[in-house]
């Protein structure tokens, strides 16, 4: 089913994931439009964004942000356009970035609501490369990071959102910078267009290997995002001083308990105290909010300057929002993943 205009479709949680979630966790229910009150808009969803720490609000485990309620909307990013305004400072027509979830509509106050400019050409990019991820990657790498020129950075999921932005933020800064991705076409992609000095396939059977040979000066900054195999590999690469910002840990959002084999806290406790590596996890809009317009004309700048590249695939209707998360935890994407919901323009 389509959107339309007198009906909200929503996709509603149905139960917790126990493992990797399925599409029994979901409820896809038609509800009437909402009706904005006074100092709030009427919204219709054109883009929802697809990110990974969606898993993690699946779940009623301790987390930094409530977990969604059963029954209740799933949470999302969403670029839309205003139907109607009870709000100071927004029209009909105006494209917004809000909150409002996996829903054709929703009402929302002006207050958590950013106005995207008539300029911009592309709006779903404002969850992405002008959004959530590109945020992250921009302050987890300069602040955190801090690169320096001729050191080298490692970063996993390197075409992703996050991973092709901090590769390419290194690269504009004077580092080397190595990706770690998920077969060769995502390699070469990093290396061709996004201008990685090196990429490497996580699936590779001799791929720590390979991460060594790569990195023959060590590692100075591993912008973690993903765990797991990977984190195992750069371990004994990492240099005297290194940097990780810690944003997410994909490799694990569905995991169930702890890995098999051997308690490896030891080793990685010693390794971070001898090579005194400095971690430090961050939740970009909590920690660094009022830093988001010095980034938003930054990288604006950077992508009209041609300095960063930016790759989207879009998927189309809100009955596939499930199946692209389940596609972003498996690394099945191929940059970042959005739902088109709507057309920009309802007839």
């Amino acid at each position: 089913m389509s959107q339309s205009a007198s009906s909200n479709r929503q996709l509603l949680l149905a139960s917790r994931p126990q493992g990797r979630p399925t599409v029994d966790n979901f409820t896809l229910t038609e509800a009437p439009l909402p009706k904005p009150a006074k100092g709030q808009v009427l919204l219709r969803t054109v883009f929802l964004s697809i990110d990974p720490y969606m898993r993690g609000r699946m779940s009623d485990a301790e987390s930094y942000a409530a977990p969604v309620a059963l029954g209740d909307v799933m949470v999302g990013g969403t670029v839309s356009r205003v139907v109607s305004s009870q709000a100071d400072g927004f029209e009909s027509g105006d494209w917004v970035v809000g909150f409002t979830g996996w829903q054709d509509y929703a009402t929302a106050s002006g207050e958590g609501l950013v106005k995207l400019p008539s300029s911009l050409a592309e709006p779903s990019h404002a969850l992405g490369i002008l959004g959530m991820p590109g945020f992250t990657a921009y302050m987890g790498l300069l602040d955190i990071g801090k690169p320096q020129a001729g050191e080298t950075v490692v970063v996993a999921a390197a075409t992703g959102p996050v991973g092709a932005t901090v590769g390419q933020i290194a690269k504009i800064k004077g580092a080397r910078a190595v990706g770690v991705a998920g077969g060769p076409e995502k390699c070469r992609y990093a290396v061709e267009t996004l201008g990685f000095d090196a990429c490497l396939d996580h699936k590779a059977p001799d791929f720590a290997e390979q991460l060594k040979a790569a990195c023959g000066d060590g590692i100075d900054v591993y912008f973690e995002n993903v765990g797991g195999k990977v984190f195992d590999a750069v371990m004994p690469l990492l240099n005297t001083k290194a940097r990780i910002p810690l944003c997410g840990m994909v490799s694990m959002y569905n995991s169930t308990g702890l890995p098999d084999g051997p308690d490896r806290l030891p080793l990685l406790m010693g390794t971070l105290l001898k090579k005194r590596v400095s971690v430090k996890g961050f939740i970009v809009f909590d920690d660094y909010g009022p830093e988001m317009p010095e980034f938003m004309q930054q990288m604006s700048q950077w992508l009209s300057e041609g300095k960063v590249h930016y790759r989207e695939q879009q998927v189309e209707g809100l009955e596939q929002a499930p199946q692209a998360l389940f596609d972003v935890l498996d690394g099945k994407n191929f940059g970042k993943l959005v739902v088109r919901v709507g057309p920009d323009e309802l007839s």
